[in-house]
């Protein structure tokens, strides 16, 4: 009974979100360095008002070679709600990027979402930290524009971390010149900013400002679980955008079931953001750090 009742859900799930299957053009798909490309799309779904994407949720995009049956996920970059102009920024990792990364301006390709729970917006936040890197800056445009419209009025410190100075390529297409943003970069060889990583970087900002209200962050695991530990052991509120392998993006197939203080979550359907409070902690994350 409980066996046909998860796939009475699973089914419904693909049902639903049928709905949100759409054919769009591409009007731009371009390189910005390091394996890293831009695309953009005109959504009418989003103009005609049947979607309403926000920060941190993500698209499966279809792939028109038959051998790649499965749809590739990709975070949400930015998205204009009037004009229904949605970007992505991704990185080529595998065969399905690198096909993606081949389309050129007028191909039609077939997306599907919004899909999967986004960031919170905190309205009586006054302080806030936002982390990122390499990859991982991706879906904070997004979140610097929702939290600038709705928190017209707070303290944002944004901290980007990469390698090397390619991280600068990621940032150029941000809208960071609002006064509000504090703007802090470092990079692993010190090409470009201070020569730190993240981690080190937000220590150093928690430890000179004690009235953080939230941490939002997206990045490697091993940066996310270490962010969770500060956050947890600080008493603060952080939400992370977690990075897993998907394959239906709904939450049907348990293929990106993570686990939790809450039991065991689906990425794409729980999350991908996720409040760091119902992560347990680890024996290694616990080592890694020092205040």
């Amino acid at each position: 009974m409980i066996k046909n009742a998860l796939i009475s859900e699973n089914k419904s799930r693909y049902r639903f979100t049928s709905k949100y299957l759409e054919n769009v053009k591409i009007s731009e798909n371009k390189h910005v360095g390091s394996g890293n490309y831009l695309m953009s799309i005109i959504s009418t779904n989003i103009v005609d008002g049947f979607s309403y994407p926000k920060a941190g949720q993500f698209y499966m995009l279809q792939l028109k070679n038959q051998i790649h049956i499965l749809r590739r996920p990709i975070s949400l970059h930015s998205v204009n709600h009037k004009t229904g102009k949605l970007e992505f920024l991704y990185k080529v990792l595998g065969k399905g990027t690198e096909e993606l990364s081949s389309l050129v301006e007028g191909d039609i390709i077939n997306i599907q979402g919004p899909l999967g729970k986004g960031f919170d917006i905190i309205e009586n936040s006054e302080n806030i930290i936002i982390v990122g890197g390499g990859i991982g800056l991706a879906p904070l445009k997004q979140l610097v524009e929702e939290l600038i419209k709705k928190n017209g009025n707070k303290k944002i410190t944004f901290i980007a971390g990469g390698r090397d100075k390619n991280v600068i390529q990621l940032l150029k297409n941000f809208n960071l010149d609002d006064e509000k943003i504090k703007m802090i970069i470092c990079t692993d060889d010190g090409s470009v900013g201070e020569k730190s990583n993240v981690i080190e970087i937000l220590k150093k900002n928690l430890n000179d400002n004690k009235n953080i209200d939230i941490i939002y962050s997206c990045g490697p695991h091993k940066v996310l679980e270490i962010i969770n530990e500060i956050a947890n052991k600080k008493n603060i509120i952080s939400q992370i955008s977690m990075e897993e392998r998907m394959a239906c993006g709904v939450g049907a197939c348990v293929g990106c079931s993570i686990e939790t203080n809450e039991g065991m979550k689906k990425v794409c359907y729980d999350g991908p953001v996720f409040y760091s409070s119902i992560f347990k902690k680890t024996e290694k994350s616990r080592g890694e750090i020092n205040d």
